[in-house]
């Protein structure tokens, strides 16, 4: 081990869109860069949030000098209110519309320590330890998005955050290559860009292009336009909030995070609307149907959000009918493509008007794609590369542009998390152990409860069911008391399986008379493998069997 080596460890965020959480680590001094969280798959059936393992900082006595947010989507900073404290609460720096995000959500967990925050914005300047950091506007599909450059004892690091060029934007300063180029001029050791448009050809779409397909709906649209984003795309909502007020309609806002986001946005002056624009969704019935805009959240097909309340016709204030326009201007997240499909199905089925972005170019991801990457590389000249933010084929397309931009392979960390970067000014290596990076789960009030075995159980009984054999045993001779009862949920129907009911009472009455006055573990233990194998030979399924024996 080179003691001389700055050593980068990602958290999450390589091989996955989300979670993303680095350290930066020179003689025990770590600063973190974001501290983000992951939604649920379908293998983390009942998980709330899925955020970053910290038991290499907790179990090793590091000096957590800060952290560094580069921006206010979830991915990068839904993880504090369960991660700071643990970490030794301390100071973060981000821009004020991440730290407004932020400290709104930390609202939500009084019994939390107070977060100490410092504002940054495009050329701030800060010195941690061995860190100093100089901050530059980055375009993104939230306001407010910083990279950075930092200056370490081995050499100078750019990180992109996540970003995209765009140089019509409509609300956020243009995308500036000459801000770039200085940067570059400093000299690049490690370039950490993000992956996640890598496997997309061409350049992503300006929010301009986006604009101008939202004013045709606007055009179009004899109705209410129900629009539903992320609540999180600040500058989609403004574009939403214009155009209402230029086609002289009102805005009603619907969704708990849509609300909050909207009024920080507000307060900073991201978010600008005339007097008596958006109006309390009560007031929304006085106006014409063609004189009003919903601005919701729900577009992943969410059953608690406000869009699929205002389809099932639950909302208080709206019900979908025939002349409604919908329009679902954001990406389908992985793994949610069934439910947005039946989503759009319901709509139509109830007479509305739908457009979404395979239909017409009315959300943009906000990435930068092949072309931008590409130039990204040729202007930094980095001498070292490291793919970061995306799935693991994403960091390989992207290994594959650095590649093709004159780097080689020895030269780029392609990597997973957990893995351990050593970066000097002249070598750039990769520990072939990983660190313990497996996820940690927070399901209700529990963080990290929630483990492998439980996600099985879950896993087995939304399968096969559970299935539940209760059998009461006297103390004294061990002889059964009763016929053993039986519950069965999700496995078979008890009153049309009669035949079945009668066999594994059978089973159990067997075991228990042959093994009468043993230990009642090892009871339990026979009476489940008999009847696993039982069961399966009847209905090939495998329910989780559970017995309990009670003696009195």
């Amino acid at each position: 081990m080179n003691e001389e080596d700055l050593k980068i460890i990602p958290l999450g965020g390589l091989g996955e869109v989300g979670r993303n959480m680095t350290l930066f680590e020179w003689e025990d001094k770590v600063l973190i860069v974001d501290m983000g969280f992951n939604f649920p798959e379908e293998r983390t059936p009942g998980v709330d949030y899925v955020i970053p393992n910290i038991s290499y900082l907790t179990k090793n006595k590091k000096q957590v000098l800060g952290l560094v947010l580069t921006h206010g989507h979830y991915d990068h900073i839904g993880a504090i209110p369960y991660l700071m404290e643990k970490v030794g609460n301390p100071p973060i720096f981000g821009s004020p519309l991440a730290l407004g995000i932020t400290k709104k959500r930390q609202e939500e967990f009084p019994n939390k320590p107070k977060l100490r925050t410092t504002e940054i914005s495009d050329g701030s300047k800060i010195e941690l330890g061995p860190f100093s950091l100089e901050f530059f506007h980055q375009n993104h599909n939230i306001p407010d998005n910083l990279g950075f450059l930092m200056e370490t004892p081995v050499g100078n690091i750019v990180n992109t955050s996540d970003f995209k060029f765009d140089f019509t934007p409509t609300n956020a300063p243009a995308t500036s290559l000459e801000t770039y180029k200085k940067i570059a001029s400093k000299g690049v050791l490690l370039l950490m860009s993000d992956s996640t448009g890598a496997e997309s050809e061409g350049k992503s779409l300006s929010e301009k292009v986006i604009q101008e397909n939202l004013e045709k709906i606007f055009q179009r649209s004899k109705g209410r336009i129900i629009s539903s984003t992320f609540a999180s795309l600040i500058n989609r909502v403004q574009d939403i909030i214009a155009l209402s007020e230029k086609y002289g309609r009102k805005v009603a806002v619907e969704g708990y995070g849509m609300k909050t986001n909207l009024e920080i946005s507000r307060q900073l002056g991201f978010i600008r609307s005339k007097k008596g624009t958006i109006i309390p969704s009560e007031k929304a019935a006085d106006y014409p149907d063609n004189k009003i805009t919903v601005l919701c959240t729900g577009a992943q097909g969410e059953g608690n959000a406000a869009l699929m309340r205002i389809l099932s016709k639950q909302h208080r204030f709206f019900q979908l009918k025939e002349g409604d326009t919908i329009v679902l201007s954001s990406s389908v997240i992985p793994g949610n493509e069934r439910a947005v499909q039946n989503l759009k199905d319901d709509m139509i089925r109830q007479g509305a008007d739908i457009y979404h972005s395979q239909m017409i170019d009315i959300h943009a991801k906000g990435h930068a794609q092949e072309e931008e990457l590409q130039e990204m590389i040729r202007i930094m000249k980095p001498r070292f590369f490291m793919p970061i933010h995306g799935q693991y084929s994403m960091l390989a397309s992207h290994a594959k542009i650095a590649e093709g931009e004159g780097l080689p392979k020895s030269r780029i960390a392609l990597t997973d998390n957990g893995h351990v970067i050593r970066l000097n000014s002249e070598k750039l290596s990769i520990d072939k152990k990983p660190l313990p990076v497996s996820p940690v789960m927070e399901d209700g009030l529990g963080v990290g409860d929630v483990g492998g075995v439980v996600l099985h159980d879950r896993m087995e009984l939304a399968e096969s069911g559970i299935f539940v054999i209760i059998a009461v045993i006297d103390k004294k001779t061990g002889k059964l008391k009763n016929s053993p009862d039986i519950i069965s949920r999700g496995f078979v129907y008890l009153r049309e399986s009669q035949t079945l009911l009668t066999e594994t009472r059978k089973k159990v009455m067997e075991t228990i008379n042959k093994e009468k006055g043993g230990d009642k573990k090892e009871i339990r233990a026979k009476i489940k493998k008999r009847l696993e194998s039982f069961l399966f030979s009847k209905t090939q399924r495998k329910p989780i069997v559970l017995p309990v024996i009670i003696e009195l």
